[in-house]
């Protein structure tokens, strides 16, 4: 099997590989020194990364070592050539925010919702949910999950598809219910979340929801830097939003708890 080889050499964890692609949709693997072994051996392997259809990609270091990176058409079709840079941990911390004032001094985060049937959801399922978190499925192990569940735990009614969606469930109704019945959403901005489908579509539907001027968004910056999210986009980057690089997963979910727990539903 071709493949193009990145000698990445000793990386430090929490760096960003980031992989430019012309051409075709490629296989990238980020692997340690003992996968890729085993991946040059034709042998079972684990890897970071996947199927890259959209370029850049970016995938984190998940721990100091030696790394490398593999370009492959393994199943696909047509020719890719691609590139490679690695983006270290320190410059990935953004500028400090302007607007880090307490969630509870800002007005109108919460939008209040109506306790009444949300269109096309069925009458035995009524529920209007505290938080909607919306993010990309790289994001879950890192963040999301550790978020949603510290939420939860502390009474927030929180719609995470891991909570919420069951085999045979139809995703876009599930989410467009969850959408709709929310009072709060929270976007976990990343590097992986950009371009996204799914995540794209979900916040497509929460920046709908606040185009009445009520602030109902909270995005929360994950391993990317302000300039970043202002490329991807400007409004975004301008509202009021919790780092990862400068609150920790229970800071953010506190402060969420105590501007929701606070904020009456008149």
């Amino acid at each position: 099997m071709k493949f193009s080889h990145y000698k990445l050499g000793h990386v430090a964890g929490g760096s960003v590989v980031e992989v430019s692609l012309q051409g075709s949709a490629a296989n990238v693997r980020l692997m340690d020194q003992s996968n890729f072994n085993h991946y040059k051996a034709g042998r079972g392997h684990r890897y970071h990364g996947g199927l890259v259809r959209k370029s850049p990609f970016r995938v984190q270091v998940p721990r100091s070592g030696a790394w490398h990176v593999a370009v492959d058409m393994q199943g696909l079709r047509g020719t890719v050539r691609s590139g490679i840079r690695v983006i270290p941990a320190e410059a990935l911390k953004p500028l400090p925010l302007v607007n880090e004032a307490s969630l509870r001094d800002v007005p109108s985060l919460v939008r209040n919702v109506a306790h009444e049937q949300v269109p096309g959801m069925d009458a035995s399922d009524e529920r209007v949910f505290d938080v909607f978190i919306c993010h990309t499925t790289e994001d879950k192990a890192d963040i999301v999950r550790p978020l949603a569940t510290a939420l939860r735990d502390a009474g927030l009614s929180v719609w995470y598809d891991e909570f919420e969606l069951r085999i045979g469930d139809s995703l876009r109704r599930k989410i467009d219910r969850g959408l709709a019945a929310s009072r709060f959403g929270v976007v976990v901005l990343s590097g992986a979340f950009f371009g996204g489908g799914w995540p794209e579509y979900e916040l497509d539907g929460l920046v709908t929801q606040a185009v009445s001027g009520e602030q109902v968004l909270l995005p929360v910056w994950h391993n990317v830097t302000k300039h970043e999210v202002m490329e991807y986009s400007p409004s975004l980057a301008d509202r009021v939003a919790r780092s990862t690089a400068m609150h920790t997963v229970e800071e953010i979910a506190a402060e969420i708890v105590d501007v929701i727990l606070n904020t009456s539903e008149s």
